[in-house]
């Protein structure tokens, strides 16, 4: 949950910003070295999930502040867009 306290202290920036940006493929790369393949479907697809409501949305708002989870979506989101 480290990179959602990240995420946390960023959410003030434009998530569009670089280093916000940086933080999605550190998100990213974690994903794939301990769980499985997070290709750039897959991370958009969790991405929608953070910020929908229920448990995960809350404990990443949790860890991170009120409005991470929303503001991690949207910067996942801008990423998959982007093909970065």
């Amino acid at each position: 949950m480290q990179l959602f306290v990240e995420f946390g202290q960023m959410k003030e920036m434009d998530p569009e910003d670089e280093q916000v940006q940086l933080q999605v493929r550190k998100l990213q790369d974690y994903i794939t070295d301990h769980f499985y393949t997070c290709s750039d479907k897959i991370l958009c697809g969790l991405g929608r999930m953070y910020a929908g409501g229920g448990e995960l949305t809350e404990n990443i708002d949790d860890v991170g502040g009120v409005g991470t989870a929303e503001f991690a979506s949207k910067a996942i989101d801008i990423f998959y867009m982007s093909g970065r």
